[in-house]
């Protein structure tokens, strides 16, 4: 149902992906186009703690098909897949149609080198 809206969205979010590194990011989003593509059902829009972990999405937690749907398009498609396979992502979307991501991969830590 919300596949195509994704989509149409998905070339800002990669962007956000990769710069969720340097700190949390937010896409305010039209209603509009949920609106459309619900086609008139009243919905719950928004969502919180969707987590992808190195691809795979959070099972304890239960998601509304808006969400699931965002989880399936970013591991499934070709641009998308090799940058959430290698990262921690959580993803919100709140009544003002604002998407947050918040990138919780843990830096490699430095080896710590040893002077004898």
């Amino acid at each position: 149902m919300f596949t195509q809206t994704w989509k149409k969205y998905l070339p800002v979010i990669l962007i956000m992906l990769k710069r969720s590194v340097n700190g949390d990011q937010s896409l305010s989003m039209n209603h509009t186009d949920f609106e459309r593509a619900a086609g008139g059902k009243k919905i719950k829009y928004s969502f919180s703690n969707l987590k992808l972990d190195k691809g795979r999405i959070n099972s304890m937690a239960k998601h509304s098909n808006i969400a699931k749907e965002l989880a399936a398009l970013l591991v499934e498609d070709e641009s998308s897949v090799k940058l959430v396979r290698a990262s921690q992502f959580e993803f919100s979307m709140g009544t003002d149609f604002k998407l947050m991501i918040r990138n919780h991969t843990v830096a490699e830590a430095a080896v710590p080198t040893t002077e004898e």
